[in-house]
């Protein structure tokens, strides 16, 4: 067996992450190979996941970037165990490489975000190699993504909540976009207008209504205008350009907006939260 010195072990975990014991170790069974040493501790990883798998990883890290030409921006969510490797500087380091990798290679999915490659490794396998370091459950949950001519980015304190919303122009001040940003964080929206708003979901709301009004005994006849009520007070309450605005109760995003500049439009708007 060749010698196994400090640097060694240092380099090894520069690639991989791992505490310096389990790369001593590695090092030692892969008799000094790098190669080899990291796919022994891939392995380590594969096989604390397996046992892990019907463990809940309801803590981790939400971020939310944009392109440099302010076009294309994405959320991401990686999630672990606990807090205290949700806070830890490897984790973190490991997510926002993540989302860095999402905004320079604009996948169209999440399984194309897990294959995407840096550091020689797909994101699939960093991920993997972080599980045999922390023995938690660790996965890459969530990717949504926006192209838009203008797109704003919003992270809440702590990283358990962040957004991306697409608007048709550039040009106004940027705290209008950030506090349309903030809305679909506070107000989390279900559309961005009425008829946005899926078929299926305004049934299910309409049907809401009418079976309340029935167990409250309104009259028959009545059913369809109180459902009818129902579902403007869901429009009102769970589609962006209806809501209240959270700075000023008394006008909507949507007058916030044409107060701004009469033609802007939000095109899309992704939001993801660790915890409701």
């Amino acid at each position: 067996m060749s010698q196994i010195s400090t640097a060694d072990i240092a380099k090894l975990r520069k690639m991989t992450g791992a505490g310096m014991m389990d790369c001593k170790k590695a090092l030692e069974e892969s008799n000094g190979d790098y190669e080899n040493a990291t796919a022994i501790i891939r392995k380590r990883g594969q096989l604390v996941a397996s046992k892990r798998a019907d463990r809940d990883a309801t803590e981790g890290v939400v971020l939310a970037a944009i392109s440099k030409d302010g076009k294309f921006g994405a959320v991401t969510a990686l999630n672990c165990e606990t807090d205290f490797v949700a806070k830890n500087q490897d984790f973190t380091n490991l997510a926002e490489k993540i989302i860095n990798a999402a905004i320079e290679k604009q996948p169209a999915d999440l399984e194309s975000l897990k294959n995407i490659t840096f550091d020689g490794r797909k994101i699939a396998d960093h991920i993997i190699e972080k599980i045999g370091v922390t023995g938690e459950k660790m996965d890459l949950s969530f990717f949504g993504s926006i192209k838009a001519e203008k797109v704003v980015s919003y992270i809440h304190p702590g990283n358990g909540l962040a957004t991306v919303v697409g608007f048709n122009k550039s040009g106004l001040k940027d705290q209008v976009y950030k506090d349309v940003a903030m809305q679909v964080a506070a107000m989390n929206p279900v559309a961005i207008d009425k008829s946005d708003v899926p078929a299926d979901k305004l049934e299910k709301e309409k049907e809401i209504g009418r079976e309340k009004a029935r167990a409250e005994g309104k009259p028959e006849n009545m059913i369809e205008k109180i459902a009818e009520g129902m579902l403007n007070k869901f429009f009102k309450e769970s589609t962006l350009l209806n809501q209240d605005f959270i700075k000023d109760n008394k006008k909507t995003v949507k007058q916030y907006l044409q107060e701004a500049d009469k033609n802007i439009i939000v095109t899309g708007f992704k939001r993801y939260i660790l915890k409701d």
